[in-house]
């Protein structure tokens, strides 16, 4: 099973790239530097180098090709200014989706925010963050060409992770150690049975196979 990962140098994607390859996946990353190819290599997955803010759709589409799961685990970044919350957030993971969807990679994991919403309202950096997060997640739910699972981490920590976790459709705020975000997305993954949902993780007291299972009624 051949997983692409957007994004494949960001935090949870390298942890989410261990886990993958230690499952024994042939896994990919996508990512824009090159330099970045050896963290990716360590981790156990193929760097392909790839700028989703410029590259067309069939370019995305060509690397996903022989995929059978794409994770989309990109982000501008806490630095990055209202411009790229539009170009990355947004337009790249609908680029991405559609290239997955071109690619025939059904298996489609988007990584969102908690309160994404197409219409949420305010100025600054932060609100046109949660805009192009939830337009992103709109696109993604009309794709009828993808088995899809949208999932809405809360506030992500360094923290060592527990395995501990709870995931529902609304779990209101709260921490989540990056480390457990990446085992959800691997469970999710492998867990078909939550295609079509949009789902919220926070640290909890339910052991990750555990929550996953639960939520896709298995």
């Amino acid at each position: 099973m051949r997983i692409v990962i957007a994004g494949g140098h960001g935090q949870i994607a390298l942890r989410l790239e261990r886990l993958l390859s230690a499952r024994g996946y042939e896994v990919a990353g996508l990512i824009r530097n090159p330099d970045q190819g050896d963290d990716l290599r360590e981790a156990g997955a193929e760097p392909v180098l790839c700028d989703l803010e410029s590259a067309s759709v069939e370019q995305v589409a060509a690397h996903l090709q022989g995929a059978t799961a794409a994770v989309f685990a990109a982000g501008a970044g806490p630095g990055s200014g209202i411009g790229r919350k539009d170009t990355v957030d947004r337009a790249a993971a609908v680029l991405f989706a559609e290239a997955a969807e071109r690619a025939g990679a059904r298996r489609y994991i988007a990584v969102s925010a908690m309160r994404a919403d197409p219409s949420h309202q305010g100025d600054e950096v932060f609100d046109a963050y949660l805009r192009a997060k939830g337009e992103a997640d709109a696109y993604v739910r009309a794709r009828t060409g993808l088995d899809w699972t949208i999932l809405r981490p809360g506030l992500l920590t360094d923290d060592p992770g527990t395995g501990l976790v709870r995931l529902e459709a609304s779990t209101g705020r709260g921490p989540i150690p990056r480390d457990d975000v990446a085992m959800a997305i691997a469970e999710l993954v492998d867990t078909p049975g939550t295609a079509g949902l949009t789902l919220e993780l926070i640290s909890g007291t339910t052991p990750i196979p555990v929550a996953v299972k639960d939520v896709a009624g298995n």
